[in-house]
């Protein structure tokens, strides 16, 4: 890890194992600032899109099997 400390250590540190240290800098280690608070952002986005938009999708167990012949239909053409 940087500044020759051991991951484990790191990781203790954060409360997160190694694994997760490897996962996160495999992940953004190239970024720069600029660019790591621009993915941040962007993920934050997504979540609050996703969270207007779930609602509005159905259930598919709601849906009942009155309904599972058309969705099967559509399915099959496209």
């Amino acid at each position: 890890m940087e500044a020759g400390r051991k991951a484990e250590e790191v990781g203790r540190e954060l409360g997160v194992s190694k694994h997760t240290l490897y996962a996160w800098r495999a992940k953004y280690g190239g970024l720069e600032k600029d660019d790591l608070k621009r993915v941040k952002d962007l993920e934050e986005e997504s979540r609050r899109l996703k969270s207007l938009v779930a609602p509005s999708v159905p259930n598919r167990g709601a849906i009942g099997t009155q309904w599972q012949p058309f969705f099967l239909a559509i399915r099959c053409l496209a």
